[in-house]
């Protein structure tokens, strides 16, 4: 995720949304008092601008490593909320990090995608679904964010929310963290019974409401 005080915008980063290539356009935009947190090492050559930076922070809310991973040196992870900022952390958290000013006063963006089509790739190849993307932008219903792009319209959607922020700078996306899938030209509606889709439509109830995806 990324707070970009230089031009007042906070990105908050979901799962298997290409949030990685995002990040990795927009820290071209960034400056040295931005928070821009880490991703895993193989893509951060990726990044066209600032490598990962102000993520460390001390805050009462911010989790305590546990003794035992203390005593036993276990590394701390990029994605361990004991880091400060970190790349999936849910709206509530930054909010409370940054202030209440500050969060009032950003522009605030997201970007989710058709759930079918997400989970047939997890299917596809034995791993679970994540279904908490709405919890990183949303409260009992309702978004928290000011824009809420769509994954299938990316580069033009990010393009979109950057101008909405007073960003006049035109960006491309490039490809990063890419998962390599061997069957793209399956028709995901192919993995489903109706018992599975009528599932993955109960699971991802709000993303498919708010963007109106349909099966």
């Amino acid at each position: 995720m990324i707070v970009s005080h230089k031009h007042k915008f906070i990105f908050l980063k979901t799962k298997k949304t290409a949030g990685t290539a995002i990040e990795a356009a927009i820290s071209q935009l960034c400056g040295s008092d931005d928070v821009i947190t880490p991703y895993r090492e193989a893509s951060e050559q990726e990044r066209k601008g600032l490598g990962p930076q102000n993520y460390r922070i001390e805050h009462p809310l911010k989790p305590k490593r546990s003794l035992w991973r203390r005593v036993m040196r276990r590394p701390e992870r990029y994605y361990h909320p004991t880091v400060g900022y970190y790349e999936h952390m849910p709206w509530s958290l930054v909010r409370a990090y940054v202030g209440e000013d500050v969060w009032k006063d950003y522009y605030k963006f997201a970007f989710d995608r058709n759930p079918w089509p997400s989970f047939a790739r997890f299917m596809s190849s034995r791993r679970r679904a994540y279904v908490d993307n709405h919890e990183i932008y949303m409260r009992d219903g309702a978004l928290v964010v000011d824009f809420l792009g769509r994954y299938e319209s990316l580069e033009e959607d990010l393009n979109a929310a950057l101008a909405a922020a007073g960003v006049k700078q035109r960006i491309d996306v490039p490809k990063v963290n890419v998962t390599p899938n061997k069957d793209r030209a399956r028709d995901y509606r192919s993995y489903y019974s109706d018992e599975l889709r009528d599932l993955v439509a109960r699971w991802y109830a709000p993303e498919i409401k708010l963007l109106r995806y349909e099966f």
